[in-house]
């Protein structure tokens, strides 16, 4: 059984991780955003004075960092394939990395492209910004203009790759399993 690959994407606080965590409750196989703890990590080595928005601000070598979450997501991919399900979800996907990079005005090689091209997911869902809900904390940095900002170039870095991410409504955590699930339902 070849499982569908579906990204749950979007700016920072946009409930994506709580949506994940929903979906894995009732059973479905997910693969976690790996940004927050490689964040962590490089805070704890970093001088923290300098945390702000931009986590690249406190790593030795940004591009570093970028492949290696790179790597990680491509790795979540290549073992999404052994999975025995009819979906499997993705907290961010790998164009994710290159939105990143685009927002904050990185250049990436062609291998970071090559990973977008070469590995395709079937289907994609953008969660809005929402400020009733966006909180800033130790990992999310941003702020909700920032996040806004960061929205917009994960929507045009998936169109980039002929994805057409479908807009999850904002509503309760409830409200929005149901839509991701008829969604997936309808495109069958």
């Amino acid at each position: 059984m070849k499982s569908k690959k579906v990204v749950i994407t979007g700016g920072p606080s946009t409930g994506k991780t709580v949506i994940i965590q929903h979906l894995e409750a009732i059973g479905h196989h997910c693969f976690h955003e790996i940004v927050r703890t490689m964040t962590l990590e490089a805070k704890k080595e970093g001088d923290p004075e300098s945390f702000v928005s931009n986590p690249l601000t406190f790593v030795k070598d940004p591009f570093e960092f970028n492949q290696r979450i790179l790597n990680g997501r491509m790795q979540q991919y290549s073992k999404s394939k052994s999975v025995k399900s009819s979906c499997v979800f993705f907290d961010r996907g790998i164009p994710d990395v290159l939105a990143y990079m685009d927002y904050f005005n990185q250049s990436y090689t062609l291998e970071f492209e090559e990973a977008c091209t070469s590995r395709r997911y079937d289907k994609v869902l953008i969660l809005p910004p929402w400020e009733k809900i966006y909180v800033s904390d130790n990992e999310r940095l941003e702020s909700f203009e920032e996040a806004i900002e960061i929205h917009d170039h994960l929507e045009r870095t998936y169109i980039k790759y002929d994805y057409y991410p479908v807009r999850v409504p904002t509503g309760t955590v409830k409200d929005r399993i149901s839509f991701i699930l008829n969604e997936l339902k309808e495109s069958n």
